[in-house]
């Protein structure tokens, strides 16, 4: 492929999902900052030198900028586009950020994380009322020879009631149990042909690479799904299901992380901008309807990640404010330069490590020392 269909494939699409999510997060900033009477004057799509843009009637300059890995919404008061250095002389304007109280400006900063929830909740509301969202019940259409399942006497036709007195709701809930639990036996609660039946089944351990290299250590019983069917919902119970789905998605990120920091999971599968901008490219050849789960899996994780208690981090900038309200007053300058130095410093060990992680997955690292060797 050429330089002109890889950017058309991959670049395009990287590019309008980040700009969509980051957009969304400055978004939540700016209209609590607005809403709090703090004048704000640069909303910032990308950093460094600007590309174009325009000033709005109250002073606010909307621009593009030449690295669009992110944004930033530049309030008065704001030395920097972190908000990390108050401008001293700007400090004591009614309007600027620093002058605002530790409530207000607690919340101007967590909008960001929150904007980005709430826009994922109404993309998959909205994805659950107008193309459903899958639902396979939970009965079995094939089983595999000399397969946990077909040694556990598991047939086609069964109806899986429950797993460990667990009630299972569908074959999708069902995977879920059996890839979190290889090797462990499972007690299946059965209907065949009218009856219930119990059979105990031990998911085999398997390694499995998805679409984008990682590899997954999973359980599986060889059996597959009867049928798939696409379920819409109304819109109160969309709502109340993307809640749901938005909740689950943090949870599954936070306990991948979590076993990441204590060695129970690789950490090859962190992926910085060139994992994302793979992915995107892969989705969107998929249609519309993936493109827009990816983009809400994005927002969830953009918006979970800053609120990571970082310094440099909308988290970080929340702990300080909490340690300000308990003391009923601010860090001294030092110690939140200090912060800010070590949050700085952790942020891009992370890019670095997560980019590291892209070159070795996309094969840059092994094309390049083959270059050299």
């Amino acid at each position: 492929m050429d330089l002109l269909g890889l950017v058309g494939q991959y670049l395009v699409p990287f590019l309008i999902i980040l700009s969509i999510v980051v957009f969304v997060h400055e978004w939540g900033h700016y209209r609590v900052a607005r809403a709090c009477g703090v004048r704000v004057e640069v909303f910032s799509i990308g950093f460094g030198p600007e590309l174009f843009g325009f000033t709005d009637r109250r002073g606010t300059r909307w621009k593009f900028s030449a690295v669009p890995l992110g944004g930033y919404v530049k309030m008065l008061g704001d030395a920097d586009a972190t908000s990390s250095t108050p401008d001293l002389a700007a400090a004591g304007d009614p309007e600027s950020f620093p002058a605002q109280s530790v409530g207000r400006r607690a919340a101007i900063v967590a909008a960001g994380p929150l904007a980005n929830f709430l826009f994922a909740i109404l993309l998959l509301a909205m994805l659950f009322v107008l193309s459903g969202r899958p639902f396979t019940p939970p009965e079995i259409g094939a089983v595999q020879p000399d397969s946990p399942a077909a040694a556990a006497g598991l047939r086609p036709g069964d109806r899986i009631l429950a797993v460990d007195g667990r009630p299972v709701e569908s074959f999708e809930e069902l995977q879920t149990i059996v890839r979190a639990s290889p090797e462990t036996p499972l007690a299946f609660t059965v209907r065949r042909d009218g009856e219930e039946l119990g059979l105990t089944v031990t998911p085999a351990l398997s390694e499995l690479t998805d679409r984008f290299g990682g590899v997954h250590r999973i359980g599986l019983i060889g059996v597959s799904r009867a049928g798939v069917e696409f379920r819409r919902a109304g819109p109160v119970e969309a709502v109340v299901e993307a809640v749901a789905e938005t909740g689950r998605m943090i949870a599954g990120t936070l306990k991948g992380l979590f076993e990441m920091i204590v060695g129970a999971r690789g950490t090859q599968e962190l992926g910085g901008p060139l994992r994302i901008a793979q992915m995107s490219g892969e989705i969107a050849k998929d249609g519309v309807v993936p493109a827009l789960w990816f983009t809400a899996v994005l927002s969830i994780n953009l918006g979970l990640i800053n609120l990571f208690p970082i310094p440099m981090l909308d988290g970080g900038h929340l702990v300080l404010y909490g340690v300000e309200a308990l003391r009923g007053r601010p860090l001294t300058e030092r110690s939140q330069e200090i912060a800010f130095r070590f949050g700085l410093a952790m942020v891009l060990s992370l890019m670095l490590f997560a980019t590291w992680n892209d070159l070795v997955h996309l094969k840059i690292v092994e094309f390049l020392a083959g270059l050299i060797s």
